[in-house]
């Protein structure tokens, strides 16, 4: 019957597929052992798509430090631990380096080319020169740090949730190197940019931003991410004939200083790649940045003790009649210990941004072939029972030698490391530095429920962890 023909058929396309799937598997060479994958869906299925991490984690100690699973009928190599992690993408950094044509990145950022390269030298440069040319870049961020505290005090001691003016303040740092101006919040244009990339970050940490592909409302994103691309080409083309070549006034006039410099049909400097640099820029100073300070808090509320000794040191050495400024960090050993702390026990990118081999590279006795997905796998090195006093819990003696001076850990990576480190590495360095104090200096922070109902563990999603939720009390200080 047709029926039974039909099945037949089925039947031989699935034995086909099983057949090259395992053909697949079993022809790529010298990769490290993992757990055995099924036919066409690998690994899928024991995968914990909320925290992948920790399944990641648990595997590492069967396998040690470099293993292979396989997503689908592609292989992907996870480096776990501080050594394998430091001979990889440190020791054969451009080996390590390419950036995996991750799907949703790829339509955002619309893709990744040799050019990168060239993208992330010009972006270095360019905060550089705005940090210490043009006007500071940390005054830029003071300037948005005072801005809150004045947010915070018209609570009046009100319970609060600081997370809209947390982002809408990160966000406003961005701007004003980027575009050469800062926004009020209520802004339509500087609404819809942070709705964008909010939206974008939360897809990104959601099992279905793995599989943007299949249908959804995830798809109506991108309709938002093409406005936003659009406005940043209208902020650039709107400069093309007014741009000072001695005095570029943000990061946009710098790029288009690039696109008349070098104007031919090959160059790096195009609009494409303005609008991807800036949403790395965007993606790495605003969400991120929000989000840890305001973990920052939340420890805060939870370990009292810990806020009044951070008050404490920043009281002798700062004082109320002044701001503090960066140049007080090596004077606040114990604040900038808590600093550290509050990001390494937040561990915001358990995963790092995964990269893609550049050529076939043999390490620790196996072959990993050329094209080949790696996961770097950060949290092993913020949890390692080797390289931290207390790695399961909040303490920022993590940080501190035995006379109390802030000490320095080299597991310590939790802006990526190597060829593919966080651009804003040094932005956000300074901003974190920057609110926490101020804030510290100007309230004391308390919950709006029991300390032992208070839970500071970070929510689940997938390649991130986010803050949660809260609202709480701004005292101000005498």
């Amino acid at each position: 019957t047709v029926f039974t023909s039909f099945l037949l058929l089925l039947s031989g396309l699935v034995l086909l597929l099983l057949w090259k799937s395992q053909r697949k598997q079993s022809s790529i060479g010298q990769l490290p052992p993992g757990p055995t994958p099924y036919p066409l869906l690998g690994n899928i299925l024991q995968i914990d798509v909320k925290e992948p991490y920790k399944y990641y984690l648990k595997l590492s100690k069967k396998y040690g430090s470099v293993f292979t699973i396989w997503l689908a009928n592609s292989p992907v190599v996870i480096i776990s631990g501080y050594q394998a992690l430091k001979d990889t993408m440190i020791g054969l950094g451009e080996e390590f380096s390419g950036r995996a044509t991750y799907p949703l990145l790829m339509k955002i950022t619309l893709g990744y080319g040799r050019e990168q390269g060239e993208m992330r030298r010009f972006t270095l440069m360019t905060l550089k020169y705005f940090g210490m040319v043009r006007r500071s870049i940390e005054e830029r961020v003071r300037e948005e740090a005072e801005k809150l505290v004045e947010m915070f005090k018209k609570c009046k001691g009100s319970a609060f949730s600081p997370a809209d003016m947390l982002s809408n303040t990160m966000a406003n740092v961005i701007c004003s190197i980027v575009f050469g101006q800062r926004f009020e919040f209520e802004d339509p244009q500087f609404k819809f940019l942070l709705q964008t990339v909010n939206s974008v970050f939360t897809v990104l940490n959601s099992p279905i931003g793995q599989v943007f592909l299949f249908p959804g409302k995830h798809h109506l994103l991108f309709r938002d991410v093409d406005k936003a691309r659009e406005y940043c080409k209208r902020q650039a083309k709107a400069r093309i004939n007014n741009v000072d070549p001695s005095c570029p006034q943000d990061l946009i006039d710098a790029f288009v200083l690039k696109i008349q410099e070098k104007y031919n049909p090959d160059t790096e400097y195009h609009f494409d790649n303005l609008i991807s640099l800036v949403w790395n820029l965007f993606s790495a100073g605003t969400e991120t940045t929000s989000s840890t300070v305001r973990h920052a808090l939340l420890l805060m509320m939870k370990h009292p003790d810990v806020q009044e000794r951070v008050q404490k040191e920043i009281d002798e050495v700062v004082g109320q009649d002044r701001w503090s400024s960066v140049e007080d960090r090596q004077n606040l050993p114990y604040t900038d210990a808590v600093i550290h702390e509050i990001q390494r026990n937040m561990d915001l990118a358990p995963i790092a941004v995964p990269h893609k081999m550049m050529c076939d590279t043999e390490y620790n006795g196996y072959v990993i072939p050329k094209g080949v997905m790696v996961f770097p796998l950060l949290s092993s090195m913020l949890i390692d029972p080797k390289m931290w006093k207390n790695p399961d819990c909040f303490d920022p003696e993590n940080f501190l030698d035995a006379d109390g001076r802030f000490q320095k850990n080299d597991a310590f990576v939790v802006f990526g490391m190597g060829k593919r480190a966080c651009l804003g590495e040094a932005l956000a360095r300074i901003e974190l530095f920057i609110f926490f104090t101020y804030l510290l200096q100007h309230f004391t922070f308390k919950a709006t429920v029991p300390l032992e109902e208070l839970d500071t563990a970070p929510t689940k999603c997938s390649f991130g962890r986010m803050p949660r939720t809260y609202d709480c009390y701004a005292i101000p200080r005498k």
